[in-house]
C-alpha cells in the first residue's frame, strides 16, 4: 500500500492520490509533489550564506544593528538560538547576547558559527 502524506491544512490521513494531485475528501485541498516541497523549503530558516538554522545554534552579526539607542557590532555573537514561528514584527529568530539578554534578529544579518 501506498505511504500517502497527511493532508498539510487539515492533518487528516484520508490522502489519496488522483493522477498527479494528492486529494483530501475531509477538507477537499488538493496538491502536488511541488506543493509539499515548497512548504517544506519554507517552512526552514536559512542565514545570510544559506547556511539551514536550527534551535540551538550560534550566530555572528554581518553588519552593525541598531539595537534601541545603542548598536550591535558587526560580528557580535549571539547564542542559544530559537527559531521564530510565527515570526514577531519581521524577526524570525530569537537569540541570547552576552551583556544585552535575549534580543530578536533576522536570519538574513546573521551568520551561522559552525562547530
Amino acid at each position: 500500500m501506498l505511504d500517502l502524506p497527511n493532508c498539510p491544512q487539515c492533518g487528516e490521513g484520508y490522502t489519496y492520490k488522483d493522477n498527479h494531485l494528492y486529494v483530501c475528501p475531509m477538507c477537499f485541498h488538493e496538491w502536488t509533489d511541488a506543493d509539499m516541497e515548497a512548504a517544506e523549503l519554507a517552512s526552514k530558516t536559512f542565514d545570510f550564506n544559506g547556511a539551514e538554522l536550527s534551535d540551538g545554534d550560534s550566530v555572528t552579526t554581518i553588519k552593525e544593528l541598531p539595537l534601541g539607542k545603542d548598536r550591535l557590532k558587526q560580528g557580535t555573537r549571539a547564542t542559544k538560538l530559537k527559531i521564530l514561528k510565527p515570526e514577531v514584527n519581521g524577526h524570525d529568530i530569537e537569540a541570547t547576547v552576552d551583556g544585552v539578554g535575549r534580543i530578536y534578529l533576522k536570519s538574513k544579518l546573521v551568520k551561522k558559527i559552525e562547530k
